[in-house]
Order: structure tokens, then C-alpha cells, then sequence
């Protein structure tokens, strides 16, 4: 019954903070904070209850709002801005093992999937001609390889799992 009001307690205090950000946008011009004080309030939530569920939502904005910034604020040609904001989003991504190992009561990995596909993505984007070349041969050309391996582990892991 405790955890429970605490959690509900959390998300009204989750709830007040976005309203208050999103009538401060009446006011002045929050613009390209609004995402990073979003992740910033998810995040102290997470602190506050040691849950690692908040960390997830502050990784996903906060990732998301450093690449808008970057994006928006630096001089960076067309091709180049997509990876930014990838290696940005990857970031994000690995905030959330991070803030979760420090702060709450357990340890996630998972993110590291999704992050590491962005990083890897990004970085091919931004070494250029050869990095899209490779991108062309792993999503084009062997475009095949990927659904065939989705299907070889999932039958290991129906495997695995009958024999336990």
C-alpha cells in the first residue's frame, strides 16, 4: 500500500513538473529545452524512488533533445546531422544502464541494443562515402541475413528454454 501511494504521489509530482514546463512555453521561449527538462524530471524521479522504469523516458529525451540541440545549434552539412543525432539518440540510450546502476535497485542492459545499433548507425553516417557503402551491403544487399538470424535465435532460445 506504501509503494503504491509513493508511486502514485511521484507520478502527480511527474504530472505538476510538464505542466508547469509547458505553461512556462506561454511565457518565454522554452523551445529546444523542453525535451531535456522532461528527461531532467524523469530522471530525479527515478533517483528519488530508485526505479529504474524512470531512467527509460529520461534516456529516450534526453537523447532525443541533445541531438535536436546539436542539430539546431551547430553549422553541420545535411548527411552529418543525421548522425549526430543518432550518436545523440545512442547517448541517450546509454544513460539509462548508467543511471540505473548508480540510483535504483536494478541493473538493465537491454538499452545497450538499441543504443549500440544507433552508435554504430551514426558512426557509419558520419565517416562518409564508405560508411554509407557498408550501410548499403548490410540493409540492401544482405538485407536477407537479418531476418534469417531473428529466426535462427529465436529458435535457440525456444530451444534453450525446452530443455531447462
Amino acid at each position: 500500500m506504501a509503494t503504491e501511494m509513493r508511486n502514485r504521489s511521484m507520478a502527480g509530482m511527474v504530472l505538476i513538473a510538464f505542466g508547469i514546463i509547458l505553461l512556462l512555453g506561454y511565457v518565454i521561449d522554452t523551445g529546444l529545452l523542453v525535451l531535456p527538462m522532461m528527461a531532467l524530471i524523469f530522471a530525479l524521479a527515478g533517483i528519488r524512488t530508485h526505479n529504474a522504469g524512470w531512467f527509460i523516458p529520461a534516456g529516450i529525451l534526453g537523447g532525443i533533445g541533445l541531438g535536436a540541440a546539436l542539430i539546431e545549434t551547430l553549422p553541420l552539412a545535411e548527411p552529418v546531422k543525421g548522425g549526430v543525432f543518432l550518436l545523440s539518440f545512442a547517448a541517450g540510450w546509454a544513460t539509462i544502464p548508467l543511471l540505473s546502476a548508480l540510483f535504483a535497485d536494478e541493473r538493465v542492459w537491454w538499452p545497450f541494443i538499441p543504443g549500440g545499433v544507433m552508435a554504430v548507425i551514426g558512426s557509419l553516417i558520419l565517416i562518409g562515402e564508405g560508411g554509407f557503402t557498408l550501410l548499403d551491403l548490410i540493409f540492401n544487399r544482405a538485407g536477407w541475413i537479418w531476418p534469417v538470424a531473428l529466426i535462427g535465435v529465436g529458435v535457440i532460445l525456444l530451444l534453450r528454454r525446452e530443455a531447462e
